[in-house]
C-alpha cells in the first residue's frame, strides 16, 4: 500500500529514535522504492530544530510572547480556568511551598507557566519549585525537556531515578506501576526540598476519562479528585490545578506558540491506540460529537451521586448496601 501511495516520490520514514525506520527504509529500498530514514528519528529532528533557536534577546522575546499569549489570547480558557480550580477547591494556602511536577509534556509545562503567572498576582505569598523527575530518559529526550524549559523560562530542579529500568520487563500494568513509583519519588523529593504539596498536570479530560475507566474497566464509581491528602507521606498533599482546563485548549496554545513536546518515553509503554485510556478517550469523543453535553454530564455525575439509589458503597467504616 505504501508503494502504491508513494508512486515515484521519495519516501522519508521516521520513528521515535530512527532505529525501526532505518530497518523499514532498507526493506522498501530492496523493493525498488526511494526510501530514507530520518536520522535520529522524530526525537533527533525535534532536538535539532530546537537548537536552531536564536540565543539572546530573540530568545527572551519569544518567552515574553508566550507569556503574553497566556495573559491575552488564551487567558479565558487557560489562566481563568486554572485560577477557578485553585479557588473553588482551595488548593493553595499562604506560605505553601509547592513542587510543580514537570514530566516534559505539554500539560505540565503549561502548568508551570500558569504558576509563574499566578505568583505575579496572587494575594498572598507562596513558593514554587519546578521539579522534574528523570525516570531514565535517553539523552536526547532529556535535552528536549531542558531546551523547552529554557524557551519557556522555567527554572528546573531535576533529580534522577531508574523507574524505566524497573518497569521495562513488567508484563502486567507497567504504566500503573510506573505511576505509583513516580508518585512516591515525587513526594519524597518534594518533602526533601521543604514542600508540603505537589501539583500534577491532570486536566478536565483526564478527570472525565477516569470516571468512565473506573466504571467500565474497574467496576466502580470513582473520580480523579482535585485535592488528595497523601496517605504515606504525612503533611503532604496532591493538587490538580488544571482540573477545569480542556486538553484541546492546551494543544491550541502549544501550536499557537510553536512549541513541540515529547510524549511518554517509557520503553515499556504500548502504543497509545492500544491502551484502555485511549479507548475511553475515543468513546467520549464519539459520544460528544453527537451531544456536546456528554462531557459535562460525566463530570457532574460524580458530584451528584444519589446514595439512596446505589446498590452498595464503600466508606471508612466498611462496605454497605441498600
Amino acid at each position: 500500500r505504501l508503494a502504491a501511495a508513494a508512486g515515484d516520490k521519495k519516501v522519508i520514514l521516521y520513528c521515535s529514535r530512527g532505529q525501526n525506520s532505518k530497518v523499514s527504509a532498507e526493506y522498501f529500498r530492496e523493493q525498488g522504492m526511494e526510501a530514507y530514514s530520518l536520522q535520529g528519528g522524530y526525537t533527533g529532528w525535534l532536538l535539532n530544530l530546537m537548537q536552531k533557536e536564536q540565543p539572546g534577546e530573540k530568545e527572551n522575546e519569544r518567552a515574553r510572547e508566550i507569556e503574553k499569549s497566556i495573559r491575552k489570547k488564551f487567558h479565558k480558557v487557560l489562566f481563568s480556568r486554572f485560577a477557578k480550580a485553585i479557588n473553588e477547591y482551595d488548593m493553595i494556602q499562604e506560605n505553601d511551598k509547592i513542587a510543580v511536577c514537570i514530566s516534559g509534556g505539554k500539560d505540565s509545562m503549561l502548568m508551570a507557566k500558569l504558576f509563574q503567572e499566578l505568583q505575579r498576582h496572587h494575594k498572598f505569598p507562596f513558593e514554587v519549585v519546578y521539579l522534574v523527575m528523570d525516570p531514565g530518559y535517553n539523552e536526547r529526550n532529556r535535552q528536549i525537556i531542558e531546551q523547552n524549559a529554557k524557551i519557556l523560562n522555567i527554572p528546573l530542579t531535576i533529580f534522577e531515578t531508574n523507574i524505566f529500568e524497573a518497569v521495562y520487563n513488567i508484563e502486567k500494568s507497567p504504566c500503573y506501576l510506573c505511576a505509583r513509583m513516580r508518585r512516591g519519588y515525587l513526594y519524597t523529593e518534594a518533602r526533601k526540598r521543604g514542600c508540603n504539596k505537589i501539583a500534577l498536570g491532570h486536566h478536565y479530560d483526564d478527570a472525565i476519562g477516569t470516571v468512565l475507566m473506573g466504571l467500565i474497566y474497574g467496576g466502580q464509581v470513582q473520580a480523579m479528585l482535585p485535592r488528595v491528602k497523601a496517605k504515606n507521606y504525612e503533611g503532604m498533599e496532591l493538587i490538580r490545578p488544571l482540573y477545569f482546563t480542556r486538553e484541546q485548549s492546551v494543544i491550541d496554545w502549544a501550536e499557537y506558540c510553536g512549541l513541540t513536546f515529547l510524549p511518554c518515553d517509557c520503553p515499556a509503554k504500548k502504543l497509545e491506540s492500544d491502551t484502555k485510556r485511549a479507548e475511553i478517550k475515543q468513546l467520549i469523543a464519539s459520544l460528544a460529537a453527537n451531544n456536546p453535553q456528554i462531557e459535562a454530564n460525566i463530570f457532574n455525575a460524580v458530584k451528584n451521586v444519589d446514595t439512596a439509589k446505589l446498590l452498595g458503597w464503600r466508606a471508612a467504616n466498611g462496605k454497605h448496601n441498600f
